[in-house]
């Protein structure tokens, strides 16, 4: 039989921290349910388990360590078995609850309703000044007639007489003893001898139930607001889950948004871009703001308007607003219009289009390159 501290792979003196640490290791990978029909994987779970189960105890690894497996033979026992023939799994409970998210010591009930998810979509306006509102869920209700408890006429349940009122039966399987939910109550640890008519015996109806909303000043998309306890109700009375509104942003014709910030592209004729002037944008408190812009302004060039944006969500202090021009090319000329552009572009004096004489210089300078 092998030592059992070289089974979990650990010093002998390992403290109980090592020793846990490594037998958690080693029983998830042994575990049968994840090596189902390994033998050897069986087996090898066995022997690690085995070896935790006296080592975890202080009496029985102090024996160990004095004798060695002689320990735990019948002679050595008073009659108790050997430590490769069984061990008790009470002490497991903690590890098993760590590596698989489970534990025995659960005590069974009514299931808590589920949480639910409703998705609202609010203008740029809603989320810029908040807004209060009412919405229709349909949900899974109380049910007023048994008072949410499933019996008719609000009687009180009795105890479930397979599980004794537990919600859980036990059952040994090898030398683990599986806990699953009683049948007969569904968990709830609960039996209803004369359900009610009107639920049958759920103790909650579907209705639409109406809420009222508070939306928050700068909600952004993807936000969501929690309300506590109004999901769906639980069975026979248990606890209602959560409702979960998600909110998403109306697209806005004029405005775009980057967080606390916001966007708007304003055209600005040619004529207004080269000899500068004003003109006035709305702003999403609605309001207006006066923007001058200088001679020469170019396509892309941005306004910032300062605490013009949007609120910050939980947060002091509002964003920006940033103004781009976009210089509109014009269309559809009279031919008056056509000749004093000509008249504008024979009177052109160098510099006086900075970007796109620096442009073809470049190309030409690449041309003559290339001919070198």
């Amino acid at each position: 039989m092998r030592d059992y501290y070289s089974v979990l792979g650990v010093e002998r003196g390992a403290d109980d921290r090592a020793l846990k640490s490594a037998y958690r290791k080693l029983a998830m990978r042994y575990h049968p349910d994840r090596n189902p029909e390994d033998a050897e994987a069986e087996a090898r779970f066995k022997e690690v388990s085995e070896a935790y189960d006296v080592l975890k105890d202080p009496d029985r690894r102090a024996a160990y360590d004095r004798m060695g497996h002689e320990a735990f033979t019948q002679s050595a026992q008073g009659g108790r078995p050997g430590g490769g023939q069984g061990f008790d799994a009470s002490g497991f409970a903690d590890v098993f609850e760590e590596m698989f998210g489970f534990t025995g010591r659960r005590r069974g009930g009514p299931q808590r309703g589920s949480d639910l998810r409703y998705n609202m979509e609010i203008s740029l306006e809603d989320a810029f000044n908040g807004k209060q509102t009412t919405i229709a869920v349909p949900t899974m209700a109380s049910c007023d007639a048994c008072n949410g408890n499933g019996s008719e006429g609000g009687a009180p349940p009795k105890a479930c007489p397979m599980c004794h009122g537990s919600g859980k039966i036990r059952a040994q399987q090898g030398f683990f003893t599986v806990e699953r939910t009683c049948p007969t109550c569904q968990g709830s640890g609960n039996v209803i001898s004369d359900p009610c008519r009107v639920c049958n015996g759920q103790g909650r109806v579907r209705r639409e139930k109406k809420l009222s909303v508070n939306i928050p000043a700068g909600v952004d998309d993807g936000n969501r607001i929690r309300l506590s306890g109004e999901g769906e109700s639980g069975m026979r009375g248990a606890p209602s889950g959560d409702l979960y509104i998600f909110l998403s942003i109306a697209p806005h014709p004029v405005f775009q948004r980057d967080e606390a910030d916001i966007y708007c592209e304003v055209p600005i004729p040619m004529t207004k871009a080269a000899l500068g002037g004003s003109f006035e944008v709305p702003t999403i408190d609605g309001n207006r703001a006066k923007v001058t812009i200088p001679e020469g302004t170019q396509s892309g060039h941005r306004f910032r308007l300062r605490d013009k944006g949007m609120p910050r969500l939980h947060k002091r202090g509002v964003g920006d607003m940033f103004i781009e021009a976009r210089v509109e090319t014009p269309v559809k000329l009279t031919k008056r219009q056509q000749e004093l552009l000509r008249e504008f572009e024979e009177e052109g004096e160098d510099g006086s289009n900075p970007h796109s004489e620096g442009f073809f210089q470049k190309v030409k300078e690449f041309w003559n390159d290339l001919a070198d």
